[in-house]
Order: structure tokens, then sequence, then C-alpha cells
């Protein structure tokens, strides 16, 4: 069944249809989210809420291609989470002392960072600006056009063209100052 038959059927109520989409999208949601600044425990809350935005508003989709809308969601949903950071710092906060042990961000991120070939390009991509973060996010690791990234982050085709250009030049900069020189991205 084609992805446009599994939205149509999705779109009109069908479940399994929709539970097809979730497993042919999970992945690439998950690795959005992660290149796009989410903790690595964070991921499946992050990924669970896309796919409820998605199932509320998957009635709105139109005929334009489905992972473009897919990637908005994914990161308008970042985003939000981003907003509510400082509330779930406070409950990991109060969960640790509940729990009596103290949680190593660092240790979890080292054993599942699964994503990219290179942790030192990752936490360089990770140190950019959102708005150059985004375009090189999509351009390399989601292989998404000009047009395609312009669509997502609802901006000029101009200002991706410099966008990737600017942040091609910042991480060709910080890959150098670390010794990362060897990279080719």
């Amino acid at each position: 069944m084609s992805e446009f038959e599994l939205i149509e059927r999705a779109q009109q109520g069908d479940k399994v249809a929709y539970s097809e989409l979730i497993q042919k999208h999970h992945r690439t949601v998950e690795k959005f989210a992660f290149q796009c600044g989410v903790k690595v425990n964070d991921i499946p809350d992050v990924t669970q809420e896309v796919f409820v935005k998605l199932y509320r508003f998957l009635h709105q989709f139109k005929r334009e291609r489905f992972t473009t809308w897919l990637y908005k969601i994914t990161l308008n949903t970042t985003r939000d989470y981003y907003r509510k950071e400082s509330k779930e710092k406070e409950k990991e906060e109060k969960l640790n002392n509940e729990v009596g042990m103290k949680y190593s961000v660092k240790s979890a991120e080292d054993r599942v960072v699964v994503f990219e070939e290179d942790r030192e390009l990752h936490y360089a991509i990770q140190s950019l600006d959102e708005k150059y973060r985004n375009p090189i996010i999509l351009f390399y690791f989601h292989d998404l056009s000009y047009e395609q990234i312009a669509d997502v982050l609802n901006v000029p085709l101009t200002t991706v063209k410099t966008r990737l250009l600017r942040a091609k030049g910042q991480l060709k900069r910080l890959l150098s100052k670390n010794g990362g020189a060897k990279h080719g991205r």
C-alpha cells in the first residue's frame, strides 16, 4: 500500500493504517528530534507527542509531501519541549532526590548516541544556533532539498541557502579548532 493510501485510510479513522504510518516514520522522528537537541532520555516522550499531534491534525493534511509536514510537526514539538524544559528539570531533580542517586546525562548520551557517525560532529552541530542547525540537519541527514527545507522552516529559499553556507563555515571552524578537520560534511 502506498503512503498516500495509508494517509487517506488513516484520515478516515483506520487505526491499522495510522499504526503503519507510525512504524514507517518513527525512526525519522526520533532521529530528527535528537538532532534538534532533545536529550536521549526525552526522545520517546517527544516522539510520542509528535505522533499524538499528527493524529490530531491528520485531517488537515493535504497533498503536500508527507515527510515535509512531519518534519514541521517534529520541529514545532521540539520547540514546545524546550519551552517546558525548566519544568522538566524540576521534575527530574525531584525524581533524583527521591531515588537518591545522581543522574548522569553525559553517560546516557554516550551510551545511546547512535544517530550520528561521529560524536564530535554531533556536538559541533548542536553548538550551532538553531537557525543554522536545522537547515544542516535537514539537508545532510534527511536529504531534503533547499525548497523542502524552506517549506519546513517557513523561510524564503534564499534564507535557506545563506544559512546553510554560514552553518558550513561555522562547522568547519569548530571542527578544525577541535582537531576535527578530518570530517568532510
